[in-house]
């Protein structure tokens, strides 16, 4: 490894990406920022530097594998060989599936799907080389379950998970160096609700409990450092919706269809104005930051991602409460 990590986060001008490329820059890394909006890199460059790192702002369009492998090349050359290279990047239209246009679809599909599997190639073709790299995959419940509204960014991340497991299994077979792990994430309190293109009446919301960026990028950070667990789940809520659909998703399609177009929206009316990310970005000439509109309903912390970090510790506590029960209900017997 560098003696300094190198590491290139997708979608780093806003959000999760943006939390991320901090809490990076915190620990004295070398980030790549790549994103298409001026404004939110700019900003985002200067939090990097603020926090201790060093940063090399990119604009680049991940549906365009050119552009992101030129990016990759680039990152090389002024930072150094890459070692942990994180996919953020992603975009979507909120509404019913019969109200989005093929063009829309496609779209997201460019972005949110193809945007990791560009990433990742440019990614792979250089760390194979050295035998030695992590990847990143931020993804969300929605890997596994599906939910109304948002047709196009489920498919995305079902698509995402199905790619990662398949490219892991190729690299333990060819006994690899490079590492792929993935981070599942609930929901977040970011702009996407904001600037995502929405065919909704009111205001888009996370479906609550809701969780600040910093909670999933210390998620992503940990797993870069640890990454041959093959995915982490963050939030109670994310295990919680993957345990019911593993046991019972025909029943969770039928809560969900009740519950799930008033869940994603707030009573206030979708701002006229609202700008929108979805062919150019939004962040151009306005700075959205990593946090979203929602501060005052979402928490900083997740005790459920201190449990998944710390798996040894969590075993060896209930293997002691378990040995302590036993011998207490033998002193009674």
């Amino acid at each position: 490894m560098n003696a300094v990590e190198v590491v290139v986060v997708t979608g780093a001008s806003g959000g999760i990406g943006r939390a991320v490329a901090r809490a990076f820059g915190a620990r004295k890394a070398c980030v790549a920022l790549l994103a298409r909006g001026e404004q939110g890199l700019k900003a985002a460059a200067e939090d990097v530097t603020r926090a201790g790192g060093t940063a090399l702002a990119i604009p680049a369009d991940v549906a365009d594998f050119g552009q992101v492998d030129a990016a990759a090349s680039r990152v090389e050359e002024e930072l150094g060989p890459i070692d942990v290279w994180v996919n953020v990047a992603f975009t979507s239209v909120f509404g019913p599936f019969a109200e989005i246009g093929p063009d829309e679809f496609r779209r997201v599909t460019e972005v949110s799907y193809l945007g990791y599997v560009h990433g990742t190639m440019a990614a792979v073709r250089r760390m194979k080389e050295r035998d030695r790299g992590t990847i990143v995959q931020v993804g969300s419940a929605l890997a596994y379950r599906g939910i109304p509204l948002q047709s196009a960014y489920c498919g995305a991340k079902h698509a995402i998970q199905g790619f990662n497991e398949a490219l892991r299994c190729e690299l333990l077979h060819d006994g690899s160096g490079v590492r792929t792990t993935m981070v599942q994430l609930p929901a977040v309190n970011t702009p996407q609700f904001s600037w995502v293109r929405s065919k909704l009446p009111h205001q888009a919301q996370p479906v609550p409990p809701i969780y600040q960026p910093e909670v999933a990028a210390r998620a992503v950070v940990h797993a870069a450092g640890h990454p041959r667990r093959r995915e982490y789940w963050v939030g109670g809520s994310t295990v919680g919706t993957l345990i019911a659909n593993a046991v019972a998703p025909g029943l969770l399609d039928r809560y969900l269809a009740r519950t799930g177009y008033r869940s994603q929206q707030t009573g206030a009316e979708k701002p006229p104005d609202q700008p929108e990310n979805l062919w150019a970005p939004a962040d151009r000439g306005r700075d959205f930051g990593a946090h979203g509109q929602f501060d005052d309903k979402a928490t900083p912390r997740s005790a459920q991602l201190w449990a998944s970090r710390h798996h040894g510790a969590v075993a060896a506590a209930g293997g002691a409460l378990a040995a302590a029960l036993a011998v207490w209900r033998r002193a009674r017997a």
